[in-house]
């Protein structure tokens, strides 16, 4: 759908009478991140995928990219489709987004469960570094398929300016970035889960995020990474299954 001066681009699959659950990516990823779990999760949903902006299908347009924009295309999308509650998977950003949603006064969110997607972000903090330092070049070593992806499908490819961007996003300490502390405002049931060895969000800010939003559960997986879903897809879907289905 066209949005000001960007395409964003979302499918749907999975049962179309069902509960939605939308399905949020991470940085510089794509939809397809989540092919991998999606026979795994409850057959009851309609799934909804949403590339966001300037990843995957999706362009980005002249706006600077912010997790505030990207919260603000999803909302849309979900408007389009007449879409007024919704439960959220999302991984890395796409899991930050779903943070800024819930803590929204009106949120449509009805459940949250975030996959290694940080809170906050502090100047001091380990990862601040290695996210400010990030190149396309590295990205390009450590994932070529992924790239190699996003410069077959998407309508105008330039990771190297998409990388800039996604950089400016991850170091953005404003408003427009991280939820902080406004994450107490989240009344939806919220599953928070990490994998053991994910060097973005450690231990102990998952569980002073946990101890912020009362009724939250926190799920983390032994040897397994920031990519938790991938590295460990039977266990993280046994319990997204669970949290998804049952009553909170």
């Amino acid at each position: 759908m066209q949005i000001e001066d960007a395409r964003i681009y979302f499918e749907t699959a999975g049962n179309p009478n069902g509960q939605p659950l939308l399905l949020l990516h991470g940085g510089l990823g794509s939809i397809i991140d989540f092919n991998g779990i999606l026979e795994r999760l409850p057959s009851q949903f309609s799934f909804i995928g949403i590339d966001l902006r300037g990843h995957g299908r999706s362009t980005t347009g002249s706006a600077r990219l912010s997790y505030a924009r990207y919260q603000s295309d999803v909302e849309a999308v979900l408007t389009y489709l007449n879409i007024s509650s919704v439960s959220i998977i999302g991984f890395s950003d796409g899991g930050i987004v779903g943070y800024r949603m819930a803590a929204e006064e009106n949120s449509k969110v009805q459940k949250l469960v975030t996959l290694g997607a940080q809170w906050r972000l502090k100047e001091d903090d380990p990862s601040f570094s290695m996210l400010a330092g990030l190149t396309a070049d590295m990205w390009m070593e450590m994932f070529p398929d992924s790239v190699r992806y996003y410069e077959k499908v998407n309508p105008n490819p330039d990771f190297n300016a998409l990388v800039k961007k996604v950089v400016g996003l991850w170091t953005d300490l404003g408003p427009t970035g991280y939820p902080g502390e406004a994450v107490q405002i989240i009344k939806c049931p919220l599953l928070i889960v990490r994998g053991d060895d994910d060097e973005l969000l450690s231990l102990r800010e998952a569980g002073e995020l946990r101890s912020l939003v009362k009724g939250s559960g926190l799920l983390n997986i032994p040897f397994a990474g920031h990519e938790v879903h991938k590295d460990s897809p039977d266990i993280f879907a046994i319990a997204a299954d669970d949290f998804l289905t049952q009553p909170r």
